[in-house]
């Protein structure tokens, strides 16, 4: 069996009803006559409730439901969110901040829910939250990436999250006792919104008994699970569905108090209701991402190898504790932490802070994108001050080919890889002996160009099982159930496509659905690059399970051996004799039979083992120091995801991962002023990139196939944002550095960028 697929750049199937708009978002597939839901925020960033008042609202026209903490707790609900926790270094678990669906008591972030109407149309649904007498004492905020200041929880007095450490501090010290060189560099990593295209929302009814949440989430299991925690419902009453999303981002990954209060209202009300968020209410609600500060340190022996590594990070981690912020921000970090590096000793430590600010910060494959951009700073950074070529610098320290699999000093085993080879492709993809005169004809020009190169790997995560389940049907037509969901990669292309070259189909035949709780038992949702990877492997392990199952049945229909009968990836043969069979011909065999089973199989697989894309990154930048404008005016990209199955969506999500990352890196930060209050709650304050913003990536690929998984693939998802963020950020650098500057952190701006020659000057 070709288990690999055959590598085709087939065009995106899903494309035709998107581009024309008739793709199936939340908002449009409501139930008609569903109430409309209306959330009222808190305008305070710190303050004690001293006064809740919604009779008003509750008399206004077309007002059906107004829920507040103390309607909950009236309707059975504690309202109190699930938070996951990791435990600090001295082995104590971290405090647990209660957070509530709706504020109770005290507000700890401009925009926190305090109520929620619901009415028969949005205007009046809005109108009546106006009505609606709120009042706060304030409270001083607690803004600065540092413990101490106001206190936001009574259960953290020091506004510590949590404090992680993984490694040997100890062997740290020794490490850098000994080392010819020591080397420390202090970097920030701006805060970000995610902006996905289609903001967050939902809507729920209640059909023949049961609850229907419909979410643009990414996968709907999770959901299902904390629906019936909070509600006190078993997960039999509940169905829930992801329709068509547009962006996820990890961001959409989370339960948020939107979809909770929706659910609850059909309940209370028996009538279907929905809710959808703005722009700026998204800006203001949806979970953040990035805003750490990194102290890296790197010992080296007199030859430039690196003995050891350590990362001291503060991280913002908003008012609150979240469904996934701690684990994501500590045990992904440390995933990653030494790179492609061969490192003996590291160690990190990550303590988390609570501010006033959004309420959780977790998203956009939060870890990995931060480790990787802290250590490829560091190395640029060393080199520049060992005065060592940069490139030669990370050769000199790469992990050998030979030394896999290879255990990193987080204790994460590496399966399979060859840096080199992606480096010596990146260089030569990347015309480097040219770049000297390509500097010099910039300077022409009065402008500064600058190379920067990153070096990363990823892994991908999450759950390690999928289950994956096919129905044949007697029309020739082939459901394929899923249990991650897209929001946009083009799983409905990738997922059919690697069916049917397993099978013998034309992908036209399969159709691939995902995103309903009732239609697969279970599933691990997408987030952490795994989605084409653990489920195209439970994909796998089906067919495998089928072929056998199809053989037996042949076999006993024509009196042979079982050991006779073979497929070849496009049809059944059975030795001896002519009798050829596709697998549909097999099918319509078992229906005339009456051998169901044969006809709707259903499979799970586990991974046993994680799988580590990794690459390398070059981008050119020209600054014009007059004006501190930059622009990114070259960029390269050498990627080892393994085998590739369709390697234009591989481009493609390569590519919109990039722009993230430059965006990030030249536009994008989010400002709170002194009160707390957002600055950059719109786009008109608020950079997002556009097309004349980026230039033509030149994308490559090296394969070096996975050894953890029968693929042999290593996912790709957010592979553009974790080498974009430190190889544009280098490139300014580099570019800077001749005018004196020593540091600089993004966003570059032009303002920031004028500035840092000015005071360099």
């Amino acid at each position: 069996m070709e288990k690999f697929g055959k590598s085709q750049s087939v065009l995106r199937r899903e494309d035709d009803r998107f581009l024309t708009g008739r793709g199936q978002y939340v908002d449009d597939t409501a139930p008609q006559g569903a109430l409309h839901g209306y959330v009222l925020r808190s305008s305070y960033a710190h303050g004690a409730i001293t006064a809740l008042e919604t009779q008003e609202a509750e008399e206004a026209d077309g007002v059906h439901l107004v829920l507040t903490a103390e309607r909950l707790e009236k309707a059975g609900l504690s309202g109190k969110m699930e938070a996951s926790l990791v435990k600090n270094q001295d082995g104590q678990l971290a405090p647990n901040t209660d957070r509530f669906l709706l504020a109770k008591d005290k507000v700890r972030f401009v925009g926190e829910p305090v109520a929620m109407v619901f009415a028969d149309t949005y205007a009046q649904a809005r109108v009546a939250a106006d009505m609606i007498e709120f009042e706060v004492y304030d409270l001083p905020v607690h803004l600065a990436l540092q413990p101490g200041g106001p206190i936001l929880h009574d259960a953290a007095p020091n506004n510590v999250a949590f404090e992680w450490a993984l490694g040997d501090s100890v062997q740290m010290e020794a490490v850098k006792a000994k080392a010819a060189h020591v080397v420390s560099f202090e970097i920030a990593d701006n805060r970000i919104i995610c902006n996905s295209m289609e903001p967050r929302g939902c809507w729920a009814d209640i059909e023949d008994g049961r609850l229907h949440l419909c979410v643009n989430g990414q996968g709907v299991w999770s959901q299902k699970a904390q629906l019936a925690k909070m509600l006190g419902l078993s997960e039999s009453e509940i169905r829930v569905t992801n329709p068509d999303v547009g962006g996820g981002f990890g961001m959409k990954a989370m339960a948020y108090p939107e979809y909770f209060l929706a659910a609850q209202a059909a309940r209370m009300l028996n009538r279907p209701v929905r809710w959808m968020s703005d722009r700026s209410e998204a800006m203001l609600s949806d979970n953040g991402g990035r805003d750490l500060t990194s102290t890296a340190t790197l010992a080296l022996d007199a030859d430039h190898k690196i003995i050891g590594y350590q990362v001291q990070t503060l991280a913002n981690m908003g008012a609150y504790s979240g469904q996934f912020a701690q684990p994501i921000q500590t045990q992904l970090f440390s995933k990653v932490l030494t790179g492609l590096y061969d490192i003996p000793v590291a160690h990190l430590q990550v303590t988390g802070i609570y501010t006033n600010t959004t309420q959780v910060d977790a998203y956009r494959g939060a870890g990995r994108p931060e480790a990787i951009y802290v250590l490829e700073r560091a190395m640029d950074y060393a080199a520049r001050e060992l005065g060592i070529d940069a490139w030669e610098f990370r050769r000199r320290n790469f992990i050998a080919p030979e030394k896999f699999p290879y255990k990193t000093a987080s204790q994460v085993r590496y399966d399979v890889g060859d840096f080199g080879l992606v480096l010596d492709r990146l260089a030569q993809e990347a015309e480097l002996e040219g770049f000297a005169a390509r500097r010099a004809a910039s300077a022409k020009k009065g402008l500064l160009r600058g190379l920067g190169l990153c070096c990363y790997i990823e892994s991908i995560l999450g759950n390690p099982t999928e289950t994956s389940r096919v129905v044949f049907h007697a029309d020739g037509q082939v459901d394929l159930y899923v249990g991650t969901q897209s929001g946009g990669q083009g799983h409905e292309t990738v997922y059919a496509q690697y069916l049917a070259d397993q099978i013998g189909l034309p992908a036209e035949q399969i159709n691939v659905i995902q995103g309903d709780s009732d239609l697969i038992p279970t599933g691990g949702g997408t987030g952490g690059s795994r989605s084409a990877t653990v489920q195209n492997s439970a994909t796998l392990a089906l067919v495998t399970v089928m072929t056998q199952a199809y053989k037996r049945f042949l076999a006993e229909y024509h009196r042979a051996d079982p050991a006779d009968v073979s497929f070849d990836d496009e049809v059944f043969r059975i030795a001896g004799s002519n009798v050829v069979f596709s697998w549909l011909d097999a099918a319509n065999l078992a229906r005339e039979a009456g051998h169901s089973a044969l006809l709707d199989v259903t499979h799970a697989a586990t991974l046993d083992d994680l799988s580590f894309p990794n690459g390398a990154h070059v981008a050119e930048v020209e600054v014009d120091p007059q004006t501190g404008h930059s622009k990114v005016v070259r960029y390269v990209i050498v990627d080892d995801f393994g085998y590739l199955l369709n390697p234009m969506l591989v481009e493609g999500q390569v590519h919109g991962g990039v722009v993230q990352g430059l965006g990030q890196a030249m536009m994008e930060h989010v400002v709170y002023d002194g009160n707390g209050q957002l600055l950059t709650a719109s786009f008109m304050d608020y950079g997002m990139p556009r097309a004349a913003d980026v230039p033509m990536f030149d994308f490559n690929s090296v394969v070096v196939p996975s050894t953890a998984n029968p693929i042999g693939m290593k996912g790709c998802g957010e592979a553009g944002t974790i080498g974009s963020m430190a190889a544009v950020s280098n490139a300014v650098m580099d570019a800077l550095a001749s005018k004196g500057v020593t540091r600089a952190d993004m966003p570059f701006t032009p303002q920031r960028v004028w500035s840092m020659l000015q005071n360099a000057g």
